[in-house]
């Protein structure tokens, strides 16, 4: 038997990515964003952030892992499909509006790395 996870990695597991997306959620309203949604669940998947920014729609998946590296290469090819499907959903009767996906990455010290158009579905 395969022992799990340790009593409370877990919850700091959880606490780093809460905090991560608060960081997120800072940069886009310094952008001038309005958020429109956090956790956003629908398709079959989560939607770190949904935000308006000027004419678009822009779906954020946050990651935070020790290293920047480290978080651009947690995000897999299976999470990003459920990702689509769940944008997809969210879009429904909002046809016409522009959107893009964008990956935050939220390193252990704090440093922030946007990426715009990180995603891109042949759906949009």
């Amino acid at each position: 038997m395969t022992p799990g996870p340790r009593r409370g990695e877990g919850r700091v597991a959880a606490q780093s990515g809460r905090a991560a997306e608060e960081i997120a959620e800072r940069l886009y309203l310094g952008l001038g964003g309005r958020i429109a949604a956090r956790r956003w669940r629908g398709g079959g998947g989560e939607i770190d952030l949904v935000v308006d920014l000027g004419a678009e729609t822009v779906f954020v998946e946050v990651k935070a892992r020790r290293d920047l590296a480290g978080a651009a290469e947690a995000l897999r090819p299976a999470q990003a499909a459920r990702l689509a499907r769940a944008a997809e959903v969210y879009l429904a009767g909002r046809e016409g509006r522009a959107c893009r996906f964008d990956l935050v990455l939220v390193d252990r010290a704090g440093r922030v790395e946007r990426v715009e158009n990180a995603l891109s579905f042949d759906t949009f």
